[in-house]
């Protein structure tokens, strides 16, 4: 009787040992996040980490969808969608009203929104806004932001005349002198101007801080009962979300053909401007991507009720946490 060769025998109890000792592939877990907006710069370190496979090496599969009749914090706190993009706005007026949701990283440091107006207006200050129109967007604490900048600044606010637009295009509004103020995200909206022969004014509200705080704009945020019960999964989301932002702060121009990519519809030129700009807004001086500060939160909720949009004190330390955060 001939005898088996042996090295084949060898090889295949070699190859065995070593499958058996290789890591196991993680389940894929799945996960839907909805945006605040249709797809944009602000959201770039979200479709970087799907591209570069960020999400699948924490064993996630991430469906990212835009609101429609349902907005990113009702989604989230319903439980339609694992994870959104809000405002701290919007965070602090959920959970004035007993809505579980938590800021779980601030997508930029610093608030870069501000009103735009058509150039031939010539506005210098807010309290010009007085005996113009107003592109509403239809949220609570637009009106009360605005009588505030205004007040602060000596105008009237009674005299403004607010038009409600919903989510239509506020530039091409503006241009249609359908309206004569909107408030914008100079990053994406204000560059797109420029990009277009757009000529507009602004008064950003990082130059009013003495009369607005500071505040996040715009953040991921998660439902309390989603931490609670699966904080494995929101660690794993914000290490490779983390990973997104911290990509397209240093590589602007390949993270901006990344969304471009995933939302082809865009304009390249406004895209690439608009990630040049916002790369080293979103950090800014934090020590990492993301960071919250409570005086922050503290500082806008506490404006808040001074102007009445709050009737009691919230409890800061349940709206946002850093602890998912790498």
């Amino acid at each position: 009787m001939k005898t088996l060769p042996r090295f084949p025998i060898v090889l295949f109890g070699i190859i065995w040992a070593l499958a058996a000792c290789a890591p196991a592939t993680p389940p894929i877990t799945k996960v839907t996040l909805m945006l605040d907006w249709v797809p944009n710069t602000n959201h770039t370190g979200l479709f970087v980490a799907r591209d570069k496979g960020y999400f699948v090496a924490e064993g996630l599969e991430v469906e990212i969808i835009q609101p429609g009749e349902v907005y990113a914090e009702q989604a989230v706190a319903s439980g339609v969608a694992d994870f959104g993009v809000s405002f701290q706005e919007q965070v602090t007026l959920a959970r004035a009203d007993n809505v579980p949701l938590v800021s779980l990283a601030a997508i930029i440091q610093h608030n870069t929104s501000g009103f735009a107006s058509r150039a031939a207006l010539n506005v210098q200050t807010p309290a010009q806004f007085a005996g113009l129109r107003y592109g509403s967007f239809g949220s609570p604490f637009e009106a009360p932001t605005l009588k505030a900048l205004m007040e602060c600044a000596g105008g009237d606010f009674n005299q403004l005349q607010i038009v409600e637009t919903g989510f239509s295009d506020p530039l091409a509004l503006l241009s249609a002198e359908q309206i004569d103020v909107a408030w914008i995200f100079y990053g994406w909206q204000g560059i797109q101007a420029e990009q277009q022969g757009i000529q507009l004014n602004y008064q950003m509200l990082a130059d009013y801080t003495d009369c607005i705080p500071d505040y996040y704009t715009p953040l991921i945020i998660a439902s309390e009962k989603t931490i609670t019960e699966r904080p494995e999964v929101v660690r794993a989301f914000m290490r490779a979300v983390s990973r997104g932002y911290t990509f397209a702060i240093k590589n602007p121009t390949e993270a901006g053909d990344v969304l471009l990519k995933a939302a082809p519809e865009l304009d390249a030129k406004v895209v690439q401007a608009s990630q040049t700009w916002l790369a080293p807004r979103y950090q800014a001086e934090a020590a990492r991507w993301g960071e919250q500060k409570q005086s922050v939160w503290e500082a806008y909720a506490g404006w808040m009720q001074t102007q009445g949009i709050l009737t009691q004190a919230l409890d800061i330390n349940k709206a946002f946490t850093n602890e998912f955060l790498p």
